[in-house]
């Protein structure tokens, strides 16, 4: 014997239903059937009840409704007409309301008999349908089988009564067998419902009873999943599991079991199937008392909206009464509890709730310990709303090191505070309550964690689509087959703006299709694209500011609050005052968020890496002299006296190799903010004042209007550049905006390098930094290359973008 349930989306049209008899005639061995209401049909029928009560004739009308739908299908699949069954069925639902509209009272006897319509009137329509294609079957009411007490509602079942009666009646089996779940009554006859899960719990009593060969649970999923696909779009089917897991799984929010349902085939022994409807040729996932090594973890399950209760206090710590009476009053109410962690010091006792049974749980608990000296201690109980708890839950974490701390580890590196935790002996379950806000983020981080470790997906959120933003998306495309291929990372570019437009795709924008999304996108408005970020709540967010913008920067602050990383080539943020830059570098370390500056300074350039990588390890930077100008150092390569010095300004700006303004560049002031950030980073505090900067423009180069006003005083100045270039050629150097720090002080100037100094071969657009240290007294490290462009600087961000992955991972 094979015990089969259908849930109710399997029943749900006529192209369900006759799935449903291609699965159960695939049966060799004699089958009960046990089947649910049809599609929403209890949900509707609790709305008949409620209307009946309220004294609204419109009960009437949803009555009707559903006799058309369920008759609709009835017709459809058997070809009858009618059914004395069917109509009977109904008739005494009418019956009922009628009583409950004219007394305007809705009792739990009452409902359980409105409710139970469903699970009755889908078998009439599944026996009969049988019936009519010639299978030899026939239809058993659970109410004249399954015997309860008189806890309507969800009445608790009497094993060895209802075994009585399915013994008496196994005599009259046949090879198919249809059972409605749910239903039960009393040994006086009344109809009672066996609560949330009822058809689930119906098959597996009758299987427990009739130690059936398995139980198959029939829905619309592929088994039991390794988190919720609503909120884990990357969750998948778990091939096996144990009956403890499985019942871990269900208590801690798992829809497709109830934790009830589990317990008479456990006791049992026999094994269980959760399989799909509708792609009944997956496996499914297989439940037994066999341990699988599948998966360290096997799910990921949550409660969403879960209130807490803490109570404290020092004169109930030697009250050995307290516990007793706590569960006790609770359990007297039927109040579920779905968490608890006590400290003994002082007794401090967290309780948490489904919000919905919360108002239920204080006012009980406040009528229980009512003594003057207990109502003292819980009319200072601290209630909080807007929580979640998700749980870990796999039996072979107790054989493994580490899953607790690998589990606040991910949680904590991506900003998601844990309110209280708790880990039973069996260590099979560790339960964390969380900001109902965060819990899509943490089911998903902790997803990807235990079981897409291979495959790391990030968020990117850019600002800034000029040539180096464009270079940057580019280079994504490019490589995005690639790394994920050969280092798991998934890099989706979630929101794009500009100064004009900014769109968001939650699953990614196209990155062949940016430019176009971004043009239908709405108007950009910096402080709603913040926003529009933190909304999402995504893990391993990335914020990316490739502007020189200081309303952008002056936003970092808030973003890395956020838990997102920060990666920006946009110096501004790190120049302010020194309170400031150790502001970000504090604020970033309490969040655990990241804050990438390596394109502040020589673009692509691995030049602060490399330093970090110094002060780490504990060496100590004595010295640093560097061109740090790719912009600067092109034009005093590129000037020779044959084109006007403005003209060559012009072809570095056409080429990328400048700010958008090259004034910030001329003007030494970006060499000066670069080697204050390289100072910095270095370990030593330092203001942008403190570094001498000393102009190599003449007086009346030093203040413009505008660029076009710039490029004339520069083109009237010519005879000044020419004799700094014929100057150093008689000496026989070369000219070079040198950055140097020796002894606390900083300075920035332009210098004629004779041929044995390191700088005077650098040539085009190149850079180069020497770093004496201690470990590099007498030979400096050395680190020089390109130093600007678009594709060196997108190149620099996007190897901080990987740093962040790698460093989370």
């Amino acid at each position: 014997m094979q015990v089969l349930k259908f849930g109710g989306t399997s029943l749900k049209n006529e192209k369900a239903i006759k799935q449903v008899k291609a699965i159960v005639e695939a049966r060799d061995s004699n089958s009960c059937v046990v089947v649910s209401a049809i599609g929403h049909t209890t949900d509707e029928l609790q709305k008949v009840a409620d209307t009946a009560k309220r004294g609204e004739k419109e009960y009437l009308i949803s009555i009707e409704e559903l006799e058309r739908n369920h008759y609709g299908i009835y017709q459809s699949i058997t070809g009858k007409a009618e059914s004395s069954e069917l109509q009977s069925c109904f008739t005494q639902l009418k019956r009922v309301c009628e009583g409950v509209y004219l007394l305007k009272e809705l009792t739990a006897k009452s409902l359980d008999f409105i409710l139970g319509t469903g699970e009755l009137a889908s078998s009439i329509i599944i026996s009969d349908y049988f019936a009519s294609q010639g299978m030899d079957s026939i239809r058993h009411d659970t109410r004249r089988l399954i015997v309860t007490d008189h806890r309507f509602g969800g009445a608790n079942v009497d094993f060895e009564k209802t075994a009585g009666r399915f013994k008496e009646r196994e005599k009259n089996f046949r090879k198919v067998n249809v059972f409605p779940g749910f239903i039960a009554s009393t040994d006086t006859g009344e109809t009672t419902t066996l609560g949330r899960g009822g058809s689930d719990y119906t098959a597996s009593i009758i299987a427990s009873i009739l130690n059936a060969k398995s139980l198959e649970i029939w829905t619309d999923v592929d088994g039991i999943m390794t988190a919720d696909p609503q909120r884990v779009k990357r969750s998948h089917t778990v091939s096996q599991v144990t009956y403890d897991e499985a019942l871990e799984l269900s208590y801690f929010g798992a829809k497709v079991l109830y934790p009830q349902s589990i317990e008479p085939v456990l006791k049992a022994g026999i094994p269980v199937w959760v399989k799909n409807t509708f792609h009944p040729e997956k496996p499914g996932t297989f439940i037994s008392n066999e341990y699988s090594d599948e998966h360290l973890i096997k799910g990921i399950s949550s409660i969403n909206e879960v209130t807490i209760l803490s109570i404290s206090g020092s004169t109930l710590r030697d009250n050995a009464g307290f516990f007793p009476r706590l569960f006790g009053g609770l359990a007297a109410k039927e109040i579920p509890i779905v968490f608890m962690t006590h400290s003994n010091a002082g007794l401090t006792v967290t309780l948490g709730f489904q919000t919905k049974h919360a108002r239920s749980a204080i006012r009980t608990l406040k009528k229980e310990f009512s003594s003057s000296e207990e109502k003292q201690v819980l009319d200072s109980m601290d209630v909080e709303d807007g929580y979640s708890l998700l749980a870990l839950v796999g039996s072979n974490m107790k054989d493994q090191i580490g899953v607790s701390g690998n589990m606040f580890n991910v949680l904590g590196r991506n900003g998601i505070s844990i309110k209280a935790i708790s880990q039973g002996s069996s260590e099979r379950n560790i339960s964390a309550i969380i900001p109902k806000s965060d819990l899509d983020k943490a089911l998903n981080v902790l997803h990807e964690s235990f079981f897409l470790s291979l495959t790391r997906r990030i968020n990117l959120f850019i600002i800034g689509t000029g040539n180096v933003g464009k270079a940057f998306l580019g280079q994504i495309r490019k490589q995005f087959s690639f790394l994920k291929e050969h280092h798991h990372l998934n890099i989706k570019v979630i929101g794009v703006a500009n100064s004009r437009q900014m769109t968001f795709e939650k699953d990614g924008i196209p990155l062949s299709k940016w430019q176009d999304y971004l043009n239908k996108g709405e108007s950009f408005d910096k402080s709603a694209f913040v926003q529009h970020m933190v909304n999402l709540n995504y893990r391993n967010s990335v914020f990316i500011d490739i502007t020189a913008s200081a309303d952008i920067s002056s936003m970092y602050r808030d973003i890395l609050k956020e838990s997102i990383s920060v990666v920006t080539p946009n110096k501004i943020a790190a120049t302010r005052s020194y309170d400031e830059y150790l502001e970000l570098k504090g604020v970033a370390k309490k969040f655990k968020s990241q804050f990438y500056i390596e394109t502040n300074v020589c673009a692509g350039l691995p030049i602060l890496s490399t330093l970090h990588d110094l002060v780490r390890s504990g060496d100590q930077v004595n010295k640093m002299q560097a061109v740090l100008s790719g912009t600067l150092n092109f034009l005093f390569n590129e000037y020779d006296g044959s084109k006007p010095f403005a003209d060559v300004i012009r072809k570095a700006k056409d080429l990328g190799y400048t700010e958008p303004d090259p004034r910030l560049d001329i003007s030494g002031e970006d060499v000066m903010r670069k080697l204050l950030i390289l100072i910095r980073e270095s370990g030593y505090p330092m203001e942008a004042n403190q570094i001498a900067l000393t102009s190599f423009l003449p007086e009346s180069c030093q203040q413009s209007t505008d660029l076009d006003d710039f490029y004339k005083k520069i083109e009237s100045a010519e005879s000044y550049f020419k004799k700094l270039y014929d100057q150093s050629i008689s000496n026989g150097t070369r000219l070079k905006v040198v950055a140097a720090y020796e002894n606390g002080k900083g300075k920035v100037r332009l210098e004629e390098i004779p041929d044995t100094h390191p700088f005077y071969h650098l040539e085009g657009k190149d850079n180069v930094v020497l770093f004496y240290t201690n470990r590099y007294a007498e030979q400096p490290l050395v680190i020089k290359g390109a130093g600007a462009g678009a594709e060196v600087t997108a190149s620099g961000i996007f190897a901080d973008v990987l740093r962040i992955a790698q460093s989370d991972s």
